[in-house]
C-alpha cells in the first residue's frame, strides 16, 4: 500500500497541517498510523467530513415529533359504526381518552367541552397538537375570537420554534382550519395549495387532502372539490367505521353537487351521511354544511329524519351567530392577508364612498370589470354589498 505523510495529506485536502494531525489524532482517518514521530496515511484516504454537517443531515428525533406520531397512530382508528362510544372503551391511556372524548364532543355539538379538553392538556404540547383543529372549530362555533386567538399565537410559536418538518407540518395545518372555514384561502399554507403533502406523517395525510378540498370550495372551483372528495372516499374502507373526516367529506361531495346543480347526486351524498352519522346524535357536520346545500339539509332531515330536527334547529341557531362574530372579527384583522393589495385599495375606495367610476378610471380598467373586482371582494369577505365594507376597512 503506497502512503502519504500528513504535510502532503494537508495539500491534498486543502487544510491546514495542524487539521490533518488533529484527525489523526482523533482516530477520524481510516488507515492512519503513527510513525516515530510522525504519521503515515493511505495515499487514497479522503478527508473526513464534518461531524456538525453530518448531525445537521441527520438530525435526532426531537421528542415531541415521536410523541405526536405515535399519539396520531393511535387516535386515527376509525370509531365502531354501531356504537362509536365504543372506542373509549379499547382506549386505556387517559391521553388518548381525552382526544376520542373531544371528538365525539364535537360531533354532537358539545364545544365548550371540546375547548375544556385543549385547556386540560396544558403542558402535553403532543395532545394539544392534536385536538387544536376540533378546538379551532369550537372557538367559532361558540364565537370566541380570543380563545382562537390565544390557540393562534400558540401555533405559531412552534411555527417559529421549527422543531421539525413534521410538527411544523401538522401546527401549519391546524391554522388552514381556521383560514378554510373563515374562507381566506389566501391565507392557507403553500404546501397545502401545492397539494404537497410530504412533509406530513401519514395519518393525516387524508385530512389534509380534506383541508385541500375545503380550499378548492373556498375558490369556488368546485369541480376539483368534488373530484379530491370523492377520490378520497372510493380509496377509504367507511365499512369498519365511522369518522370525521368521512362525514365532512361526504357533506363537501354534497354541497359541491348541489352547488354544480347535480341536486340528485347531492341528496344521495347527504343521504347517506345522514343514515350513519344522525342515529348518533353526531349533528355538528350538517349545521355546519347547511348554508351550502341551500335548504336541501333542512328537507332531508325533515322527511327522512324529524326525530333530529329539533337538535338540528337549535344547534343551528346558536352556531350561526357566533360564526358570523367570529368571521366578523378574523376578516378585520386578517383583511390585508385575504385581499390583494389591489383588491384592498380598491375596497377601501368604495368603503369612503368614491363613486364606482372613478374607481375603475383610477386603476384604469372598465366599470364592468370593477364591478366583477367588487364581487370578488363581497365573495372573500363573506358579505353582501358596499354598505358592509366600512366595519372592515375603515
Amino acid at each position: 500500500m503506497e502512503y502519504m505523510t500528513a504535510a502532503q495529506a494537508a495539500a491534498k485536502w486543502g487544510v491546514s497541517l495542524r487539521q490533518v494531525q488533529r484527525l489523526l489524532a482523533a482516530n477520524r482517518v481510516p488507515g492512519g498510523k503513527q510513525y516515530g514521530h510522525g504519521y503515515l496515511i493511505p495515499a487514497d484516504a479522503e478527508k473526513p467530513g464534518d461531524p456538525r454537517l453530518e448531525r445537521k443531515k441527520h438530525p435526532p428525533e426531537n421528542p415531541l415529533s415521536s410523541d405526536l406520531a405515535e399519539l396520531l397512530a393511535a387516535t386515527t382508528l376509525p370509531m365502531p359504526r354501531d356504537n362509536p362510544d365504543a372506542i373509549l372503551e379499547t382506549v386505556k391511556e387517559e391521553r388518548l381518552r381525552l382526544i376520542y372524548e373531544g371528538e365525539l364532543a364535537y360531533l354532537r355539538g358539545d364545544f365548550e367541552q371540546v375547548i375544556s379538553y385543549y385547556q386540560n392538556a396544558e403542558g402535553d404540547d403532543a395532545v394539544k397538537l392534536r385536538v387544536c383543529p376540533l378546538t379551532i372549530v369550537a372557538a367559532i362555533g361558540t364565537g370566541n375570537y380570543p380563545f382562537y386567538k390565544e390557540i393562534e399565537a400558540y401555533l405559531k410559536d412552534i411555527i417559529k420554534a421549527d422543531i421539525d418538518a413534521n410538527v411544523t407540518a401538522i401546527a401549519e395545518l391546524s391554522l388552514d382550519t381556521a383560514y378554510v372555514s373563515a374562507i381566506a384561502p389566501n391565507m392557507v399554507s403553500g404546501w397545502l395549495k401545492a397539494g404537497d403533502f410530504s412533509a406530513l406523517p401519514s395519518p393525516l395525510k387524508q385530512d389534509a387532502v380534506f383541508k385541500r378540498a375545503k380550499y378548492f370550495l373556498c375558490n369556488a372551483q368546485y369541480e376539483s372539490a368534488l373530484a379530491v372528495a370523492q377520490t378520497v372516499l372510493a380509496f377509504s374502507d367507511s365499512g369498519q367505521g365511522i369518522s370525521i373526516r368521512d362525514v365532512h367529506l361526504r357533506l363537501l361531495a354534497a354541497v359541491s353537487c348541489s352547488v354544480l346543480n347535480r341536486t340528485d347526486d347531492a341528496k344521495t351524498y347527504l343521504l347517506d351521511a345522514m343514515k350513519t352519522y344522525l342515529p348518533h346524535g353526531f349533528i355538528t357536520p350538517f349545521v355546519e354544511s347547511a348554508t351550502g346545500l341551500k335548504g336541501l339539509c333542512e328537507q332531508c332531515i325533515e322527511r327522512e329524519f324529524p326525530g333530529y330536527q329539533t337538535a338540528f334547529t337549535e344547534q343551528w341557531k346558536r352556531e350561526i351567530p357566533n360564526w358570523i362574530a367570529f368571521h366578523n372579527h378574523f376578516t378585520k384583522d386578517n383583511i390585508t392577508l385575504i385581499l390583494s393589495l389591489r383588491e384592498y385599495h380598491m375596497a377601501q375606495l368604495a368603503a369612503q364612498g368614491v363613486p364606482f367610476r372613478k374607481i375603475a378610471e383610477q386603476f384604469n380598467i372598465a366599470l364592468g370589470t370593477l364591478n366583477n373586482h367588487m364581487q370578488i371582494i363581497y365573495q372573500k369577505l363573506f358579505i353582501s354589498g358596499k354598505k358592509e365594507l366600512s366595519k372592515y376597512v375603515i
